[in-house]
């Protein structure tokens, strides 16, 4: 397995919806190094804590995130 694919594998592990990206959403995470992995998944994270059990996705790539 790659290091790409270990990125996209992270976020999903992490809460990410990562099938609903497009495929160049997903080149982008793909992309992503170590540390800003470790950024995006510590936000979510943070953000999860905080928010409603329940939550509506967002139709937008931005409310994929969060």
């Amino acid at each position: 397995m790659t290091d790409r694919e270990n990125t996209l594998r992270s976020l999903e592990a992490a809460g990410f919806a990562v099938h609903a990206f497009t495929e160049e959403q997903q080149e982008v995470l793909q992309a992503l190094t170590p540390h800003e992995l470790a950024v995006l998944v510590d936000i979510k994270g943070r953000l999860d804590e905080v928010g409603p059990e329940v939550q509506a996705h967002g139709e937008i790539a931005g409310g994929a995130l969060f």
